[in-house]
């Protein structure tokens, strides 16, 4: 439809040049005075006709030109618009992380519960220590430290979730003894451990830092060695089974005993 349109206006811009033309030859034939005298007029019409012609067609030149100038300027000011957004976001988020949080300050009680929790927790632990000394074995390790930390500082925490505690403490626990076995003891075996121990609880969603820290117990704890794959449920789960029973009475005190 457009390309007819476009030649009907062409057909129709040559027939009046053409008529134009014939009126001119008609005119200069029957007089050359009348001929030089009416030839004037024409030129300059037939100029002004070409010059409206070349006006036009710079003008949209120009206004297309114009058009894509704005847009490219527009396009560069959202760029940097966009741009100093967000560096004003990561940089509001590295200032956030540097300073404490100004959430209203912790009450007595809520410092004394957990503290006193972990003093009770590494205790029991200690004297269970006493108990497995003529076995070699050790309680008070300090992956179960960490969990102390998690489970009573932060009960409402993603890490302090018992499906997450234990899926982790077994499994990264079976990692350190697979990394010992396959590459020996060393850095390779330890770096190796921890980097599966964390793809292993991002995979499963079970995070949980303490756990992250058995392997290397395991591989650079040479009285561990002898425990195979029992390292799996002692000291880890055995002692996160204990730690759970002491957070339950550090959670009901700290809701019931305020001051």
């Amino acid at each position: 439809m457009a390309i007819q349109l476009l030649c009907n206006t062409h057909l129709h811009h040559h027939h009046y040049y053409h008529k134009m033309l014939t009126s001119f030859s008609s005119s200069s034939s029957s007089s050359s005075s009348a001929s030089s005298s009416s030839s004037i007029p024409f030129s300059s019409s037939f100029n002004k006709i070409q010059r409206s012609r070349h006006a036009i067609f710079n003008y949209n030149n120009n206004f297309a030109s114009g058009i894509t100038l704005r847009r490219k300027r527009n396009y560069k000011s959202t760029i940097v618009i966009a741009s100093s957004s967000s560096n004003t976001v990561s940089t509001q988020h590295w200032n956030s992380d540097w300073k404490p949080d100004k959430s209203a300050s912790p009450s007595l009680s809520d410092i004394l519960w957990p503290s006193a929790g972990g003093f009770v927790a590494m205790a029991v632990l200690g004297k269970m220590d006493q108990m497995l000394a003529y076995k070699g074995l050790s309680m008070t390790v300090a992956p179960l430290a960490a969990v102390c930390a998690v489970l009573f500082a932060t009960p409402s925490s993603p890490g302090a979730r018992k499906y997450n505690m234990f899926v982790s403490q077994i499994c990264c626990a079976m990692i350190g003894v697979l990394a010992l076995a396959f590459l020996g003891p060393g850095w390779l075996a330890r770096s190796t451990g921890l980097a599966a121990s964390i793809g292993f609880m991002i995979f499963t969603r079970s995070v949980h830092p303490p756990a992250a820290a058995l392997p290397i117990l395991f591989i650079d704890g040479a009285k561990f060695h002898h425990l195979n794959f029992w390292y799996a449920l002692f000291p880890g789960a055995a002692g996160c089974i204990l730690l759970c029973l002491i957070q339950q009475v550090v959670v009901y005190m700290k809701d019931n005993f305020k001051f």
